[in-house]
């Protein structure tokens, strides 16, 4: 009966461990990865590569000439003009 709860709690020992693994991941640098694609995806749909600011949120790029895009959309297949301001 001993050898049976030693093995639950280190079951639960490593549950627990993979869960703070897998949250440190989502919190800390999953956001950081995804605003490095963003930008990225910016830079190579902006004409010239000229990115003013990125919206990881809302999935949008402001290029150099002001003009808004939506890369959401370019993803989906979507089309690559934005709205200009």
């Amino acid at each position: 009966m001993k050898e049976a709860t030693g093995e639950l709690n280190m079951t639960v020992v490593t549950v627990v461990a993979i869960a703070a693994v897998g949250a440190f991941f989502y919190f800390f640098i999953w956001p950081g990865i995804q605003a490095g694609l963003a930008r990225n995806t910016c830079k190579n749909i902006c004409p010239e590569a000229s990115v003013k600011s990125v919206n990881v949120k809302e999935g949008t790029c402001t290029c150099g000439n002001d003009e808004v895009i939506n890369f959401k959309d370019v993803q989906d297949g979507g089309s690559t003009q934005g709205e200009g301001k």
